[in-house]
């Protein structure tokens, strides 16, 4: 991907075109500041992968969420009935 972004701007520049028409080509053709967007993208996209990481990672070492235990709480005379 950043090849053939790095090919665009030498294709580009063979043309005589300016960094801005180049840019034109790309997603970010009306904004004033391109690259700012693309790296607040790029952030956001790492930052919202390592919040699903770690709440993977929590709900997979909390099994019984409620009572915070590995394994189950429940015992077999929890489900005789009271007399």
């Amino acid at each position: 991907m950043f090849k053939d972004i790095l090919r665009y701007y030498k294709i580009g520049k063979q043309l005589g075109l300016s960094r801005k028409e180049i840019n034109k080509i790309f997603i970010f053709d009306n904004t004033s500041h391109p690259t700012l967007y693309l790296v607040l993208m790029i952030v956001g996209i790492v930052l919202f992968g390592a919040v699903m990481i770690f709440l993977g990672v929590f709900i997979i070492r909390n099994t019984y969420l409620s009572s915070g235990a590995l394994y189950s709480t429940v015992k077999k005379k929890d489900f005789k009935q009271k007399k």
